[in-house]
């Protein structure tokens, strides 16, 4: 067994003597980069749990102005208006589900004076709708803000991710 020990402390010398701490943590380095290049192919979570889209209304508007593109909580909306296609401004369309996962935006209310924090969801299950196509790049941050980027089809965690529309969902005011 003396022959056994002797062998392990003169891999273990060597090792350390052809190694430095520099070195392991510049594997480790490549390791890390190697793994964060891999979590954008990870799968998205698939789960039941689809929001039920609600949202708080502060005034009384006018249905035609939800249709359009300059409502104010569109401010950062990017497709269809589920308004236009048979839903409202803030509920999918019926024979449509919410993206479990959405972007937002911070929209300012010209009606009370206060900032909004609105989530958008696209509306999944059939084909796009084509009425009321609004592009609006408010406030849009660049693609790797995954959250907060719009040109993102955020029908990829249903089971069907064909996109309809877009509903916009306030959440509440908006912290400043």
């Amino acid at each position: 067994m003396h022959w056994l020990d002797n062998l392990g402390e003169k891999v273990s010398r060597r090792l350390a003597h052809h190694s430095s701490r520099r070195s392991f943590l510049n594997g480790l380095g490549k390791v890390m980069v190697a793994s964060a290049a891999l979590l954008p192919v990870l799968p998205v979570a698939r789960a039941g749990n689809t929001p039920k889209l609600t949202g708080l209304d502060p005034n009384e508007i006018p249905e035609d102005e939800f249709n359009s593109c300059d409502y104010w909580r569109h401010c950062a909306v990017d497709g269809f208006l589920c308004s236009c296609c048979g839903g409202t401004a803030s509920s999918c369309p019926p024979g449509t589900t919410a993206s479990p996962i959405s972007w937002v935006g911070t929209c300012h209310n010209p009606y009370d004076g206060k900032d909004y924090l609105v989530s958008y969801h696209d509306c999944c299950g059939k084909t796009a709708c084509n009425r009321c196509a609004c592009v609006s790049q408010t406030r849009e941050r660049p693609g790797y803000e995954f959250f907060l980027h719009n040109d993102v089809n955020w029908c990829m965690a249903n089971e069907n991710s064909t996109f309809h529309c877009t509903a916009s969902v306030l959440v509440g005011l908006a912290k400043n």
